[in-house]
């Protein structure tokens, strides 16, 4: 009987092993940038106790539960693993690289398999510098990730951070990335800059007026652009790449400093002179527990810590909302602004804290409501320091007469001053639109002949005929390839190569027609969208010119360099009536081309029926 109960068991281990592992995410070429948090499996290490080798065991797997896009865990005490497997593609790429999205998590650990059967650790979050916790330089914790081949790669991540567990996964080609992150830092950086301008203008104003209200502004805007810096994982990158987030600036004492200062701020605003109204003193005691909040997170207590800063604004919004609200009625127009611009913060500040607590996932997009909240916010609240400061010299106009000659030279200087930054701000976007510009450019063109590249190719053909279509017209796509270009690099060198094909790429764009397209597929290899009512009639004389201009020889150095150009084209919709059917026919009919001999011309009909 022990041989039977042995085989149940047997039995049972493989059941449960076989079903705990969901389907792998099959990777194809068009996966970067796929969220994977539909697919991920999740496990809850209740104390901690769990390592990866312990997770290796058929009990530990069959705890796994999917994640069913779940991407955070709240503000559990516990440790959170995440288990995925992938799988690639029959034409996906083999190099890969994961993001780990929760770039403010307090330890983010990825395992992936040795080949030894081990397992290797990759260390990210606050605990880990910048330099170490990723292998590329991105403001989240990016991993690159082994080759895939046929068999699937299954890998696991331990998040931990009892102050709220954020774990959003997603996949990336590096290229795409790359873009994707000059996109973001063109946002970001439009951001920074108008705090930055806003900060320094304000603070030009407090060296001149010495008002407490702008002493409290400038802290508070300073803080929140540390913040934001922090929170986006721009400070991590580029103030303190090498050490990890201290304690003094993690997610917990920020945002308790960035509250201090917004009360005080609150106080100093919304204050009658010589009073001290009892929200005022709520709020200052409010501070203190702020402060109280930074001491338990310095003494290691983050889950305590985070809860007391979730549950404070619950009673300063309503005082602070409240008072405002109140100074509104009573005809203080600042106060007005202030409501408006807090309201702005508080809406954020809610989905912020909803987004700690698991309730809502954290997508790419609510990274930027904050940042634009306190964007707004701080523009709202100048403008209600400078019409507070307005409404003092309306109340003071009778002392201020006899100093008015010398508050005409400060506020002079002050506009001055202004009008500079706004001059050094304005300069500063151009410079980032026309950088922004360049970077567009050479995405979609080739930097040796400038001609369009592939990418911007596959765009305009995809676009033409959907046109073509639309028009009931024909297009053809020719594909060319040089004839012994290999043995002029082989024999003159990269130079005279780069020169034959700068000189045909120049002698292509004089052949074509009006509405015609020219691209540079790479190496020797270029592309002719021909469109128009007149392709079919027009297709031969066109072509015809291309063999004669680029089949003539390439002077250089005094050497005439024999060059020629084998062509293959398909028509829309006559040959193929999808991009990709399109592009193969005429791949095809060059690969006949090219099996003709040099200088020929194959269509694609002409191959198929050949």
């Amino acid at each position: 009987m022990s041989w039977i109960r042995c085989l149940l068991c047997l039995s049972l281990w493989l059941v449960c092993g076989s079903s705990s592992f969901a389907a792998p995410v099959l990777l194809q070429e068009d996966s970067s940038g796929l969220g994977l948090n539909e697919r991920v499996e999740l496990l809850e290490d209740v104390g901690g106790q769990l390592g990866i080798d312990d997770l290796q065991r058929p009990e530990v797997q069959a705890r796994f539960q999917p994640a069913d896009g779940r991407a955070s865990a709240g503000r559990s005490p516990n440790p959170w693993w995440l288990r995925i497997t992938l799988q690639r593609g029959a034409e996906a790429p083999a190099r890969w690289w994961l993001e780990l999205g929760g770039m403010l998590v307090l330890d983010a650990r990825l395992y992936l398999p040795d080949g030894e059967g081990g397992w290797t650790e990759r260390a990210s979050g606050e605990r880990v510098p910048f330099s170490e916790g990723r292998d590329y330089p991105y403001r989240r914790g990016l991993f690159q990730l082994p080759a895939l081949g046929e068999q699937p790669l299954t890998l696991y991540v331990r998040s931990y951070d009892p102050a709220g567990n954020l774990f959003p996964l997603r996949i990336w080609q590096l290229g795409d990335l790359q873009q994707v992150s000059s996109e973001e830092n063109f946002a970001y950086g439009l951001i920074y800059g108008v705090v930055l301008a806003l900060l320094l203008y304000n603070l030009f104003i407090l060296f001149s007026l010495r008002d407490r209200a702008y002493l409290w502004y400038v802290l508070t805007t300073g803080c929140s652009l540390l913040m934001m810096l922090a929170m986006s994982g721009h400070a991590q990158q580029y103030l303190w790449p090498g050490i990890a987030t201290p304690v003094w600036l993690d997610r917990m004492t920020m945002p308790s400093l960035w509250s201090v200062l917004l009360m005080r701020f609150t106080i100093a605003l919304l204050s009658r002179p010589g009073g001290s109204p009892w929200p005022a003193r709520v709020l200052n005691g409010v501070c203190v527990l702020y402060g109280v909040a930074i001491l338990i997170n310095a003494l290691g207590m983050r889950r305590e810590a985070s809860l007391m800063i979730a549950l404070l604004p619950v009673l300063t919004m309503p005082i602070a909302l409240g008072w405002a609200a109140l100074r509104s009625w009573q005809g203080f127009v600042p106060a007005r602004l202030y409501l408006i611009g807090y309201g702005f913060v508080l809406v954020s500040a809610v989905i912020l804290l909803l987004r700690a607590g698991g309730v809502i996932p954290p997508l790419p997009l609510i990274g930027y409501f904050f940042p634009l909240s306190v964007s707004l916010e701080a523009i709202l609240f100048s403008f209600a320091l400078a019409y507070r400061i307005q409404m003092l010299r309306q109340e003071k106009a009778a002392a201020l007469r006899l100093v008015d000659r010398e508050k005409s030279a400060r506020l002079a200087q002050i506009q001055r001053s202004a009008d500079e930054l706004q001059s050094a701000v304005a300069l500063r976007t151009a410079e980032l639109a026309e950088a922004n510009q360049q970077l567009q450019h050479a995405a979609f063109h080739d930097s040796l002949t400038e001609l369009p590249n592939r990418r911007y190719l596959l765009e305009r053909l995809d676009a033409a005929m959907a046109d073509s279509l639309r028009r009931g017209e024909s297009l053809a796509l020719l594909l060319l390839d040089l004839d012994l270009f290999k043995p002029i690099n082989d024999q003159y060198g990269h130079d005279a190569g780069d020169f034959v094909l700068r000189t045909l790429a120049q002698r292509l764009q004089a052949q074509l027609r009006r509405g015609d397209f020219a691209a540079r597929l790479g190496g020797d290899e270029f592309a002719v969208l021909v469109t128009g009512p007149g392709v079919r009639t027009e297709l031969a004389q066109v072509v015809a010119r291309l063999l004669q201009a680029l089949n003539q020889p390439v002077e250089y150095d005094g050497v005439a360099l024999n060059i020629g150009v084998s062509i293959g084209s398909a028509r829309f919709p006559d040959d193929a009536d999808q991009l990709t059917e399109l592009y193969k026919a005429a791949d095809t009919a060059l690969y006949q081309a090219k099996q003709r001999g040099r200088g020929t011309f194959v269509m694609a009909r002409e191959e198929a029926s050949g």
